[in-house]
Formats: C-alpha cells, structure tokens, sequence
C-alpha cells in the first residue's frame, strides 16, 4: 500500500466499538446537552419497568438483569431530547428563517428545545407566538376547506401507539388513508415481502431464541450504530462460541470486535470480544445473489448427500418449492459471483455452516430493504430460512432490525395507506363513522402528489420529512409549494424551514418529560421490534409549560377540523386508558391491553410463525421465484459506474445528528467525504484526499454533490458510500422498489470525478 497524504480530519480509529471510547462519548454528551447532576438520574430511568422507553432503537430490553439499560447512542438520544437549551420566539424574531436555512442539520436541532407553537410571519420571514386554540381553529378552518385527498398525513417512528392510532383515527374520520410515514423510507420492503412468504409483515424471533441458537447470519446492517443494544446480545452469542457471519459491504468496527461497558473485565483489562467469526464483503446491490449463491450449494449438496433441506417441513408447512429451487438452480456460478463479488467457494463455505446448525437467525437491515429489488431481498431471505425448517423453533427465524423505537408499533395501530378491510369495519363498528377504504400515498406518492399540485396540505407528527426523503431538488419545493404544512416536534429540523403559505410548528412533549392530563399523570406504550408492548413514562419537568403531549395535539386540530366528530377527543386525552380501549377493540391481539402493560416489561403480541401457523392466501409459507440477480440499477455501458451506499455515521441517528464525528471510521469534525475502495481510487486516477464530484448516471436530470473528499476505506469493491442526508440529493425520487415503493438508498449508480475547479 502507498503512502496515503494526511488529511484534517481522517486518522485511524483502533480501538474496538463500545468500552471506554462509549463512556467518553457519553460523558461528552452529557456535558454538552444537560447538567450534571440530573442526567445521571434521567439515564437510570431509561427502559426500566418504571421509567421511559428509550427515544433511540427499537431492540428490546432485557428482564432488567443489568445495572443500566442505556447504550452510548441512547445516552445521546436522551440528552438530546433533555437538554437545557431552548428556542424561544426571542430567538425566532432576531432570526429569518432565510437565515436559519444556511445552517447545517446538526446546528439546526443543537439550538434546543422548541418553547411556544409558532405560525409562519411571511411579512417578516420569522415564525412567531401563537395561542393553541387560535393556531388549532385555523388549521381546522383551512382542512375544512380542502378535499381529504389533498391532505397528506406523515408519521415519524417515536410516536407512541397512543398518538399513532388517535392520528390515524383523526385523519380517517376526516377522509383519508394518506398515511405516509417512515416505514415507507425503510423496512417497508418488510412490511410487503414479509407477509407474502410467512404470512406477517414482522420478525419472528425473541431475545431468548438468541440464548439458543446456533448460528447467526447478519446482512446489510450496522448494529454498533443503528441498534447499539443489539451489540450486547451478540457480544453474549459470540462468547458462547456461536458463529456469527457477517454480509456488508463496508468493514464496520461493532461487527469486528467490541467491549461490553458492563464486562467489568474487558473494561479493566482493556479487552474485547470478536463479533464477526466470518466477514464478507458483499457488493452494494449483491445480497440477492449472494442469497441465491449459498441456497444454489445448498440445493447441490442435498442433491449429492441428502439430509440437508428439512423436507418435512417443506412438504407440511410451504407450497412453491419446486418452482422455487428451479429459478435457484438455473442461475449460472458466474453471474453469482460478478453481481455479489464473493467467490464461489466463499458462498459453498456459507451453506456447509448453514446445513450444520440446528437454530438458525438471519438479521438484516436497510442494506437488505433500500434497494430497487428490496422486498425480493426480504423473501429471499425468508427462503433461506424455510430450507431447513428455521421457523416455529427455538433459536431460529428472521429478525428485521427497525429503527425508531416505535416505528413497528405505529405501523401495528393503523398507520399505513393501505389498511385492512376487517381493520376498516373495526373501525366503523366502534367508532360509528364510516373510514374510507381506497388506498391512499405512501412517502415517494405523497412528494408526487405534491409536484403535480393534487396534494395542498402537510401534517407531520414528528420527523424531518423532506430531508429524509430522496431527491432535493424536488422534494424540497414540494413542501415549500403547499396551502399548509403544521409540524408536530420537540425541535427545529430544516423542513420545519420549508415554509408553505401557511405553517405551524407545534412543540410537544419527549419521552423523558411527565405527561400530565385532566385524569393525572398519563404512560404511553411502544412495540419493539419483537412485538414486545410495554409502558413508558417520563418524569422530567416538560421544556415549557407551553408544551403539549402528541395525543393533545392531535385531539385539539381534529376538535377544530370535524365540530361533528363522532369521537369523543376530550374524554380520550383525561385518560390514556381509554384511548388503549379502543385499540383493544379495533386492533387484533391487544386484548386486557390496559392490565397487561401494568407488568413490567409488558406484552408480547402474537407471532403466528412461531406457531407454523401461516396468514397467507394459501395458509402455508410461501417460497417466492425471483428471476433477477442484481439490484436493477446497472448504469450505461460506456460509464465507468460504482454503486453509492447512503451511510450514517456513528454521531447520528436518522436525520438528527448529534456531532460531526464517525470515530469507528476514523472521521473527525466532518461529514463531506466519500468512502472508495483502494483499488477503485486508483482505477479512476484519484488518490486518497483528493476533492470529487459525484453524479449520479440514470436519472435524466443532472443530480450532483460537489467538492467531496474521497477517502480510501475497506469497501468492497464497485461500492462507494457518502453520508445520509447529504447524499440524498444524488437519489432520484424514482429510483425505487416498485413493489414496496421504499427508495433505493443503498444503491445508487454513480461515476466520480475531479472536483470542477
């Protein structure tokens, strides 16, 4: 290797993930964002039976074996929400939003806690005070007035279930099933494939299947950053001797080696445990064939041997298995081997310790499901696993890694588009109004209905809508061309910036603060991404007596819109329970709801798969035939391509940036670089440090991020990866999976060049 030049903010990073690197950093956070000497208490109460859900992943407490329960990403998620810094109207009338738009995502939501509702003064180009009543009546005013269908109603993934279904309740007695929400951006390839294959659009195992397996196969996910409390189940699997093999494309540190802060003697003796028995460096875009590799040798050994497939399991429980195995069986070795980049050998090596294991569980995240062939992915996925049998078992199913800690739950209560019939009748029998049945716009449809003008409104409860979604240049006028938008949040994010002709920032309650009603302190509840429900409770004294819950909010704009309301908003907010009532009646395995969460660590809901009991058409689990082998974005023949990965860094969480750092790869103070393979920098004459541009090369529009610092990093090759949201301009906003509509996020082709001087 060459002598790399020094560039400011790229040095190696050596130290495992977790130890004494994620105490520093929680301490730091801790220090910038609260006082001293109530943060160590908040940070106690987070995912104890008596305290708050954690407002960061979605992987599931354990039985409170542990001292804490909070992992360094948590910790910032809750200072970040805890902090002593607010945003007042003061603030708003010294500054333009012209003005706040020039800065960056992170210094946006580092200025604290939004205060008071605010309306949009155009005449001055600042928001300013607003009384709740008189922002709720004009917002009511201006739906009234518009067709159902013109209104789009977004949802972030840390609403809570209470707030989700009072939501989708509000926005389905007004009219309308557009219910674009995170998931669309996400697991909704999960949410499609899923049910196709097993029947349920949800994981199948539990933390305790993880006690017993054999055998965990990761693909496409990044734990250390993503899911950081994930790392301890693994860090005990892998202690236990059970192989962990591994399928990224780029070399992540968490899936390498990693301390365990409450290992009192990796701690001491600066230790630290492998992760990954075997790491694969899969191309962007090559896990269908790397999928297809290792169930290709599967199908020839028990071809040759015998006694591999579960052919029990098959004949009882699936049906498509023969069509199934002849699409496997008919791809050649070397298409496998050029759409993944691993060898042959590599993928044979997978399938003999695949056959070996009893208890197999697949996890995956986003780099399984932001592809143009993402829910194909999920299902094959779910193939593997049907081979030998690996569901209805202890030890073994599929695991979707979620994001938010309660975009599972949001989906469960009714957020989606395209609702059931017997969820719409529920509906109708309980709460005496007719919801409409048509299906209504997912994300990408939403931002559609938008440019062409049949969209006129925007609700967003919590999120930074346009910055999560793809392709800038049209996304952002989108939102700035609208009637209304009104933003339901804990702080300011650059969409709320995106003024339409009317907009409303309304602040709200966090998980850490008490939330207090007519029928005194009220507990919301979260559904991990386990299907665990359990209750959470904040204790902090709210940022302002200005501030309402989400529920509030929601009851106080569909008061104002529908005067008629056949929904009794007032009684619903006194008291939580009875909004848990009605999610108890019209939603499927939420029986006793209000008794069963009052358990520490609540409820788990129903899992058929686990029963081999299959909610298909056919009742029986369902092989999937996927002719195609790559992710469907192959550039012109005459452009020397490379696949573009969105990443997030290890200071991040969704669009919320919590500090300019990645120190499990090596950067520092920045996110303006481009991760390139070695061999790559050297094949496009560039070297590492040097200035580029990258364009992506299939859309008809020119999209463009300038003057990025390509680094050399351990990336497969063909592959390059940029930070998340920057490097959402570079995603056309129709370069999607067509069949879940999730945009292609993690494979993107691109060509890269000297930056124009």
């Amino acid at each position: 290797m060459t002598t790399r030049r020094n560039v400011p903010g790229i040095r190696p990073y050596d130290e495992p993930a977790g130890g004494w690197g994620a105490l520093k950093a929680t301490a730091q956070a801790i220090r910038r964002q609260m006082d001293n000497i109530s943060a160590p208490i908040t940070l106690m109460r987070v995912n104890q039976p008596a305290g708050f859900d954690c407002p960061g992943c979605a992987w599931p407490d354990k039985e409170h074996r542990s001292t804490f329960q909070f992992c360094e990403n948590g910790a910032k998620a809750v200072t970040w929400e805890a902090t002593t810094r607010r945003v007042s109207p003061e603030f708003f009338a010294r500054n333009t939003v012209t003005s706040l738009l020039q800065k960056s995502d992170f210094e946006l939501e580092d200025l604290g806690r939004l205060t008071h509702p605010l309306v949009y003064d155009r005449a001055s180009d600042t928001y300013r005070a607003v009384e709740w009543e008189d922002a709720f009546a004009r917002v009511g005013e201006i739906l009234r007035g518009l067709s159902p269908n013109e209104v789009e109603f977004y949802t972030s993934g840390r609403a809570s279930n209470e707030a989700a279904y009072l939501y989708q309740l509000f926005a389905r007695e007004y009219g309308s099933n557009n219910f674009p929400d995170c998931s669309n951006m996400c697991h909704e390839a999960t949410s499609v494939g899923l049910p196709q294959s097993i029947g349920i659009g949800k994981g199948t195992v539990s933390l305790n299947d993880f006690e017993s397996t054999e055998l965990i196969i990761s693909i496409g996910h990044n734990p250390g950053t993503n899911h950081p409390r994930m790392m301890g189940t693994l860090h005990e699997a892998s202690r236990r001797n059970v192989p962990i093999i591994v399928f990224n494309p780029l070399r992540e540190r968490a899936l390498e080696r990693f301390t365990d802060p409450q290992n009192l003697v990796e701690m001491a003796t600066y230790g630290s445990t492998r992760i990954a028995s075997t790491y694969y460096q899969v191309a962007a875009g090559g896990d269908a064939a790397a999928l297809k590799g290792i169930m290709k040798a599967l199908l020839t050994v028990e071809r040759d041997q015998g006694q591999i497939l579960d052919r029990e399991f098959i004949a009882t429980h699936t049906q498509g298995f023969d069509a199934f195995a002849a699409s496997i069986e008919a791809v050649p070795w070397d298409r496998i081997e050029k759409e993944s980049g691993l060898s042959r050998a590599d993928l044979e090596a997978v399938a003999l310790a695949y056959a070996k294991s009893n208890a197999t569980i697949v996890t995956y995240g986003m780099g399984i499901t932001q592809h143009c062939n993402g829910t194909a992915n999920v299902r094959l996925i779910a193939d593997l696993l049907l081979l030998r049998g690996n569901f209805g078992k202890p030890g073994a199913g599929i695991c979707p890694l979620r994001g938010h800690s309660n975009v599972q739950g949001n989906r469960t209560v009714g957020i989606t588009e395209k609702p059931s019939a017997d969820f719409l009748r529920l509906i109708e029998e309980t709460c005496g109004f007719t919801p409409p049945s048509a299906h209504g716009h997912d994300a990408v449809q939403a931002v559609q209905a938008m440019i062409d003008g049949n969209a006129k409104a925007l609700i967003a409860l919590g999120g930074n809508f346009a910055v999560a979604l793809p392709d800038a240049q049209r996304s952002f006028p989108a939102i700035t061309g609208l009637d209304l938008s009104v933003h339901i949040g804990t702080k300011l994010n650059r969409t709320h910036l995106l003024v339409s002709k009317e907009a409303y920032l309304f602040p709200c309650l966090g998980r850490t603060e008490a939330d207090v009603q007519a029928g005194g302190h009220q507990s919301i509840t979260v559904e991990d991404s386990m299907s665990m429900v359990h209750a959470s409770a904040g204790k902090l004294t709210p940022a302002s007596e200005h501030l309402r819950s989400e529920p509030a909010i929601v009851a106080g704009i569909a008061r104002a819109t529908l005067p008629d309301s056949k929904v009794a908003w007032t009684e619903l907010i006194a008291n939580y329970d009875n909004v848990r009532d009605l999610i108890e009646r019209t939603v499927p395995g939420f029986e006793a709801f209000n008794e069963r969460i009052r358990h520490p660590g609540g409820f788990r809901l129903p899992i058929p798969p686990t029963e081999r009991q299959w909610h298909t058409s056919s009742g029986k689990a369902e092989f999937s035939v996927y002719e195609g082998i790559g992710s469907g974005t192959d550039a012109p023949d005459d452009i020397k391509a490379l696949r573009l990965i969105t990443i997030r860094s290890h200071d991040q969480y969704n669009t919320t940036v919590y500090a300019m750092d990645d120190r499990y790869r090596g950067v520092f103070g920045r996110r303006d670089v481009l991760f390139m393979n070695e061999t790559d920098l050297q094949e496009h004459g560039l070297e590492h440090g040097d200035l580029v541009d990258i364009e992506t090369v299939t859309s008809g529009r020119q999209l463009r991020l300038k003057n990025i610092t390509a680094i050399a990093y351990a990336i497969a090759k063909g592959s390059v990866a940029a930070y998340y949201p920057e490097a959402n301009v570079l995603v056309p906003l129709d370069h999607l999976d067509k069949e879940c509509g999730t945009p292609a996020y993690k494979s993107v082709p691109v060509r890269v060049i000297p930056a124009a001087r």
